[in-house]
């Protein structure tokens, strides 16, 4: 009963065969190769235009890369305050901008709210050299708290970031488990919605290490090429990168694996709703469920082998939680079973 992350799960056997079937013999290095040009030729039959992917080793050189590849002295970047850029990347989006600053952005459940992010990257319009000046707005998709930005949402925060003349960058960590969450298309969710560069996430849908930026200004694809090498970001032997994407994109695994773990989450979820022991705190819109329990129910559920994590209380939620109560995070992936969420949901049917 593994639910403290998606990171937790190993790789998809589609994805390990593929790393397997090109392991041997020789390809150009740093993304030259034969298979790292098709898989980006993939990438962009995918997203239904041209775009431009860097392969990265984890989503937090990706979100940094992204934010640095739109830095400008005197920068501020705009996310949600419990976005992964502000509270889980150690400074390293101002690292490796040199100095760019973020500014948190309140909204309910992981979404940043329209009308506070026009107040806030208002605050910083007049680009006062005191103050600095804004350089991009941030959205996590899906959020950390499972929740998910609908095509409108995205459009609407889009057309503040348009106004001040900033670009628009998506953290998809969980990107096709937002994906098939809104029954969509990337092109809908990504460019057509606004958004001009992508954190593409694989490594928590199946994939051994594999993160990507796609990039949809095109005319930022030179100076970003330079950034990610500076940052120590660019594989020689990328085409051990590109063979999971290969097998990741190969007859829509990608989406199965994420509407997979989807379900898994309805279905914990729903048995949450039926427990007598713990209650939902939120409607789950992807594969992360959050419940409020006894610490001493989440103790008894621990020592019988359930894993997962308490979290702490998101910005807009309702919800009442006990002095004795905490609130706790199960995440489900790929690898999750119908068998282990429904032991769990014996164990808390109370």
């Amino acid at each position: 009963m593994f639910f403290a992350s998606d990171n937790w799960a190993g790789a998809h056997p589609n994805i390990a065969s593929g790393l397997s079937a090109h392991a041997g013999g020789f390809s150009t290095a740093y993304g030259d190769g034969a298979l790292d040009q098709a898989v980006c030729q993939r990438f962009s039959e995918i997203f239904e235009r041209e775009v431009a992917v860097f392969f990265v080793a984890t989503g937090t050189a990706a979100n940094s890369l992204s934010l640095t590849a739109y830095n400008k002295p005197g920068g501020i970047s705009f996310a949600h305050r419990e976005s992964h850029v502000i509270e889980d990347e150690c400074g390293a989006p101002e690292y490796f901008s040199g100095g760019s600053r973020l500014h948190a952005v309140d909204g309910a459940l992981g979404r940043i709210d329209p009308h506070n992010l026009e107040t806030a990257i208002g605050r910083f319009a007049g680009e006062v050299v005191h103050w600095g000046r804004p350089m991009a707005v941030s959205i996590t998709q899906s959020t950390e708290v499972g929740t998910v930005y609908g095509l409108h949402d995205i459009a609407a925060i889009s057309a503040i970031a348009r106004q001040h003349s900033v670009p628009l960058h998506m953290d998809g960590a969980r990107f096709a488990n937002a994906l098939v969450a809104l029954d969509t298309t990337p092109a809908e969710m990504t460019w057509k919605s606004g958004v001009d560069i992508l954190s593409f996430g694989g490594t928590k849908n199946g994939c051994w290490c594999a993160e990507a930026i796609v990039l949809f200004d095109l005319e930022r694809a030179r100076e970003l090429a330079f950034l990610r090498k500076r940052a120590a970001q660019l594989f020689s032997k990328s085409r051990f990168i590109a063979a999971q994407f290969e097998a990741y994109f190969r007859d829509g695994l990608w989406l199965d694996t994420a509407r997979h773990a989807n379900a898994m989450a309805a279905r914990l979820a729903a048995a949450i709703e039926d427990s007598q022991t713990a209650k939902l705190a939120w409607l789950p819109q992807a594969n992360e469920v959050f419940a409020v329990m006894k610490k001493a129910e989440a103790d008894r559920l621990q020592a019988a082998g359930a894993v997962f994590y308490d979290w702490h209380k998101p910005h807009g939620f309702e919800g009442h939680i006990g002095e004795d109560e905490l609130l706790y995070r199960f995440v489900t992936s790929f690898a999750t079973t119908s068998e282990e969420v429904d032991r769990f949901g014996q164990l808390i049917a109370g």
